[in-house]
């Protein structure tokens, strides 16, 4: 039956014990990588974004994203310490729903992390060519080389976006030579980035102006299906920055008391970002404004589309937040502090990166078990002798990553992104209940409260954004499943170990197998 493959827990902790990462992150190195990955892509990334969307009413679409993601946090973290390995959503689908749902998950969550990445590379690549090149140094870029071309979202006149690019294979460079050596300098970054947002928040809030409120929902709380605007459309787009706490629970197998860590750092994390969000948000909206762009129907133009690229290209919109590529730094110099919003574009240039580290952290951990488990060619789960690092799936994703953040603005990869995101968490939901029904007295350092209403909340949350995504992002996500199900049913599902009964030989005998194959 394809959902009678379900990988024992016994099995999944077995091989991580056999065949595992080196332990070295604890709770602390584990809650700077949920807040490294969390406060950066949503603030310094997607403000403008958002803004489009939801006008002012970004900030209820802060409210609504953190509480769906609070309540699946709290799942994540009972499955994480019980199922403390590599794999995130993807193990745990296998251990409760089998093999078939397991790969949709893992293949989700390759558009989940890989395009998220991407769409950081972008926002970095605005600050980088803003405040750096721009302001700083004089120097302007050509649009060719700075941006997607418009026919794909991109900017007027742009071609390819190679700073985007570069960061992306940089990172990626940095994480093939060491977990330890990504999350020291991770903790370095963090210090910066959360240093720079308290000071935006110092300086804005004080200059709020109410009217800049007024209208707060522009296109109301609900946009509509499909349309990705309104409250909740921006909701579902900024979703994708919560993805932090998903980057814990893949670290999992590379942490040093799991059952107590994971859980520490996943909901420390979220709680600690989400305040931060909501502040940073006032702050910029309250003393700039964040109206939207209108089109001819009255309705916020979709972000990444080639209209509102040609408005923000018009000298009315020059000032106006929903076009600033750096966002935070623009709002500092509109109201008088030049020097310091200089000075923040400096921490975004320098501090962005951790973001992209993180995601693609996740990623290549996802291609490392699926790899294991035969589910894709096992030379991907190779580790670097001297590294500890599977270097090889880290290469390849780095440089997907880096191709998809050349073209495509950020706008439309965050939406993409979060199709994926919200199948995974979906999904995480389901199996933390199933778990406690066919595992009922399995250990579990931490355990969900209340989870009869979390669980089918978490659930519901997901489906609603999901439906909440612009048309665009949805078809993303129908055309990557398609091609997911063929590449299981044409290689990974004869290629499975628990499909060839190997589970027992594979957990059992990998200090013997060939050179190269684990």
């Amino acid at each position: 039956m394809i959902f009678g493959r379900v990988k024992p827990l016994d099995a999944i902790l077995a091989t991580a014990e056999k065949k595992s990462l080196h332990r070295s992150l604890g709770w602390f190195q584990l809650t700077l990588f949920g807040i490294g990955c969390v406060i950066g892509t949503g603030i310094f990334v997607l403000t403008a974004a958002g803004a489009q969307k939801a006008g002012p009413g970004l900030m209820l679409a802060f409210v609504i994203a953190g509480a769906i993601c609070i309540v699946a946090a709290l799942c994540y973290a009972e499955i994480a310490a019980m199922i403390p390995v590599a794999g995130s959503a993807y193990t745990y689908t296998y251990a409760t729903m089998g093999e078939l749902l397991a790969w949709t998950v893992g293949w989700a969550l390759v558009l989940e992390y890989a395009v998220a990445a991407s769409a950081v590379s972008v926002g970095w690549s605005g600050y980088f060519t803003g405040t750096i090149l721009g302001n700083s140094l004089g120097v302007h870029l050509p649009a060719w080389m700075t941006a997607g071309p418009v026919a794909l979202g991109g900017a007027e006149g742009g071609l390819v976006n190679l700073p985007a690019a570069g960061i992306a294979l940089l990172v990626t460079w940095l994480l093939m030579i060491g977990t330890t050596e990504s999350a020291r300098v991770n903790a370095v970054l963090v210090a910066i980035k959360v240093t720079a947002l308290t000071a935006f928040i110092v300086l804005t809030l004080p200059k709020t102006n109410t009217a800049e409120f007024s209208p707060f929902l522009p296109a109301g709380v609900f946009g509509g299906f499909g349309t990705g605007v309104g409250a909740v459309g921006a909701a579902a787009t900024i979703f994708f920055a919560y993805v932090g706490f998903d980057a814990v629970s893949t670290a999992a197998e590379e942490t040093r008391n799991p059952q107590r860590n994971v859980p520490i750092g996943l909901i420390g994390s979220l709680l600690f970002c989400t305040v931060f969000y909501i502040l940073v948000a006032a702050g910029a909206i309250g003393t700039i404004g964040g109206q939207p762009i209108l089109g001819l129907d009255g309705t916020p133009l979709a972000t990444g589309s080639p209209e509102l690229a040609r408005q923000c290209a018009l000298p009315q919109h020059a000032q106006a937040l929903v076009c600033s590529n750096e966002a935070l730094a623009h709002v500092l110099r509109v109201i008088g502090f030049g020097a310091i919003g200089n000075a923040l574009g400096y921490a975004a240039f320098i501090a962005l990166p951790s973001v992209i580290l993180i995601l693609l952290f996740g990623q290549t951990r996802i291609f490392f078990v699926m790899a294991r488990d035969g589910m894709l060619p096992e030379w991907l789960a190779k580790v670097h002798p001297k590294w500890k690092t599977p270097h090889i799936v880290t290469a390849y994703t780095g440089v997907v990553t880096a191709l998809a953040a050349a073209f495509f603005p950020v706008g439309q990869l965050a939406d993409w992104a979060n199709a994926g995101t919200l199948y995974a968490f979906m999904m995480v939901a389901i199996a933390v209940m199933v778990l406690r029904r066919t595992a009922p007295n399995a250990p579990r350092k931490f355990r969900t409260p209340a989870l009869w209403l979390v669980g089918p909340a978490t659930i519901g949350g997901c489906i609603f954004l999901f439906a909440n995504l612009p048309w665009q992002a949805v078809l993303v996500f129908g055309i990557w499943a398609v091609i997911g199900l063929a590449v299981y049913f044409a290689y990974s599902r004869q290629s499975s170990h628990l499909g060839q009964g190997r589970v027992e030989v594979h957990e059992a005998d990998l200090d013997t197998a060939p050179p190269g194959t684990v």
